[in-house]
């Protein structure tokens, strides 16, 4: 579980892709931290079950006797996402969870909601697409009420502003993730 793929080059070139391993923690042993000794293991974060086992695993290895207590002091493929040293395995594993699902919009989600899971979940369940703009959604809102707009007047229409007037009032959220790529989410 822990062990590294090793990248190969790939043919006319010198550096190997970098391997996507997920999100993972490093625990280290805190027994061998106060004695000055750094030991510890990076842990994929796949279900609580196993992160206890390779944390029991590698507190049998310290190479201080009888060490018990442990702490997360590194964390990486959780798009930004901070992470406490004494997390929960059920929390670092539920987060993930979600991450590995939804990404950094997940992660823009997460902050969000100040780092309250439950409701960035929830939030998807008013998910209204993803658009190039704001303003792309506002329009397509628009027309498919069936409000008929006059050729005379259409260019009239500021969409953007429009969108912004929505995300001002917190009828929508808007989430950014890409040059022409936003998502959009009804408040409620």
């Amino acid at each position: 579980m822990t062990d590294q793929p090793t990248p190969v080059a790939p043919l006319g070139t010198a550096v190997a892709p970098a391997v996507k391993t997920g999100p993972r923690i490093y625990v280290a042993c805190l027994a061998a931290y106060n004695s000055g000794i750094l030991h510890g293991r990076w842990i994929r974060a796949t279900t609580p079950d196993e992160i206890k086992a390779e944390v029991s695993a590698m507190l049998a290895e310290s190479p201080v006797p009888q060490a018990e207590e442990w702490a997360i002091h590194d964390y990486e493929g959780f798009e930004g996402v901070s992470l406490s040293e004494c997390a929960s395995f059920e929390t670092v594993c539920d987060l993930a969870a979600f991450l590995s699902e939804h990404g950094s919009l997940g992660a823009k989600l997460h902050r969000h909601f100040g780092g309250r899971l439950e409701e960035a979940r929830a939030a998807f369940e008013d998910y209204a697409g993803q658009y190039k703009t704001a303003a792309d959604f506002a329009e397509e809102m628009i027309r498919e009420t069936g409000t008929e707009i006059p050729a005379s007047l259409e260019y009239y229409i500021d969409w953007q502003a429009l969108a912004r007037d929505m995300a001002l009032n917190g009828e929508i959220l808007v989430f950014q993730t890409g040059f022409d790529e936003v998502h959009i989410f009804w408040s409620r």
